[in-house]
C-alpha cells in the first residue's frame, strides 16, 4: 500500500510585483525631457513676440542655423556620453576647410581630392586626440585644449602664408566645386520654402547617432565608458578603441561642416569657428548630457541646437540687441546642468 505524497506548493517571490511605470514617468525619465520643454516656452515666446519669425522663410533660416550647429553637437554628444571632451571642435571645422582650400588652388585638384585629404587630415587630429587621451590619463580637457590652440596658430599662419591674407582664394572656378557644392551647401526648394541641403544631413546623422547609441553593442559600450571606464573595461569592453572613435566622429562631422562652408562660401576666413566648441558642448549638455558623461542622448543635442538656432534669429526678428545671445547662453547652461541633474536622480529612483 503506497503512502500519499506531500506536494509543496509553489515557491513565490517575497518581492511584490513592481507596478509598470505611468507613461508621464517614463517621460520624466528621458534625458531630453528638460531641453524639449525649454524648446516648446522659446518657440511660444518668439512666436507670440516676434511677427517675422511666423513665417515659413524665418523657419527655414532657423532650421539652417541649428543644423550648422546640430551637425558636430552629433559627435559632441556621443563623446560626451562616452565620458570626455573636444575643446577642438571648433577650430576643426576651419582647418578641414582651409585645407581643401588651399590645397586644390594651390597645387590645381580636383575639389574632391582636397576634400579627401582634409577628411584624412580631420580624422588624423580626431585620432591624435584620442590617443593622448587614452595614452596618457591627461583629462581630455587639456588635451584638446592643447590642440586647439595648436590648430588656431596653424590656421591662421598657414593660411598667410600661402596667401598673403587671412582669408583662402576663392575656389568656385575649380574643378569639381559644383558636384561638391552639390552635396554639402545645395539649397532645395520646396515650394513653400528652400531648404539647406545642411537640415538634411543633420536630420541623418541624428537618426545615426541614435541607432548607433540606443541599438547597437557600440552604444552600450559608449554608455558604460562614460559610466565608468574601470568597470567597462574589467567586463571586456574596448575602452581605448571606443574613446579613440568617438573623437574621431567629432572630427569627421567637424570636417563635414566645414565643407559645407567652404562650399556655401568659396572662401574661407583663418580665425573662423573660435568659440564654437562651446557652444556644441552648451548644446549637447542643454540637450541632456551629463558632464561627468555615462547619461544623455543624441535627440536631446539635437534639439539643444534648434534651441539655439531659434534664439539667434529670433532675437535678430524680435529686434533686441545680438549680444544678449551670450547671457543667454550662460543662462542655459546653468539651467540645464540643474535639469539634467534632477532628471538623473528622478531616473535613478523610479527603475
Amino acid at each position: 500500500m503506497s503512502s500519499p505524497v506531500a506536494t509543496q506548493p509553489p515557491a513565490t517571490s517575497s518581492e511584490p510585483a513592481r507596478p509598470p511605470r505611468s507613461l508621464v514617468t517614463r517621460l520624466l525619465t528621458r534625458p531630453e525631457i528638460g531641453a524639449f520643454v525649454a524648446a516648446v516656452a522659446i518657440f511660444i515666446f518668439f512666436f507670440a513676440i516676434a511677427p517675422p519669425f511666423r513665417t515659413l522663410n524665418a523657419f527655414s533660416t532657423v532650421l539652417y542655423a541649428s543644423s550648422t550647429i546640430g551637425i558636430v553637437a552629433v559627435g559632441v554628444a556621443l563623446l560626451m556620453i562616452g565620458g570626455e571632451f573636444d575643446l577642438s571642435a571648433g577650430v576643426t571645422v576651419t582647418t578641414a576647410a582651409l585645407a581643401t582650400a588651399i590645397i586644390c588652388y594651390e597645387f590645381s585638384l580636383n575639389m574632391w581630392v582636397g576634400a579627401v585629404l582634409s577628411l584624412v587630415l580631420a580624422l588624423l587630429i580626431g585620432l591624435v586626440n584620442g590617443y593622448l587621451v587614452v595614452r596618457t590619463g591627461i583629462p581630455s580637457f587639456l588635451i584638446t585644449l592643447a590642440t586647439f590652440f595648436v590648430l588656431r596658430g596653424a590656421n591662421i599662419g598657414i593660411t598667410k602664408g600661402m596667401t598673403g591674407g587671412v582669408t583662402t582664394s576663392s575656389v568656385s572656378d575649380i574643378d569639381g566645386f559644383a558636384s561638391a557644392r552639390a552635396i554639402f551647401a545645395a539649397d532645395i526648394p520646396l515650394g513653400f520654402m528652400n531648404l539647406k541641403i545642411t537640415v538634411l544631413w543633420w536630420l541623418v546623422f541624428v537618426a545615426v547617432g541614435t541607432w548607433v547609441l540606443l541599438r547597437t553593442r557600440t552604444g552600450n559600450w559608449i554608455f558604460a565608458v562614460g559610466g565608468n571606464a574601470a568597470s567597462a573595461r574589467a567586463v571586456g569592453v574596448p575602452v581605448p578603441k571606443v574613446k579613440i572613435g568617438l573623437f574621431m566622429s567629432v572630427a569627421f562631422l567637424g570636417w563635414f561642416l566645414g565643407m559645407h562652408i567652404l562650399f556655401a562660401f568659396n572662401t574661407v576666413q583663418s580665425g573662423l569657428g573660435v568659440g564654437n566648441e562651446f557652444i556644441y558642448i552648451i548644446a549637447a549638455v542643454v540637450g541632456g548630457c551629463l558632464l561627468t558623461g555615462g547619461y544623455g542622448s543624441v535627440i536631446g543635442g539635437a534639439i539643444g541646437a534648434f534651441i539655439f538656432g531659434m534664439t539667434t534669429q529670433g532675437i535678430v526678428f524680435a529686434g533686441f540687441d545680438p549680444n544678449w545671445f551670450y547671457t543667454f547662453l550662460g543662462v542655459m547652461l546653468l539651467l540645464a546642468v540643474l535639469v539634467n541633474l534632477y532628471v538623473k536622480n528622478y531616473a535613478s529612483t523610479r527603475r
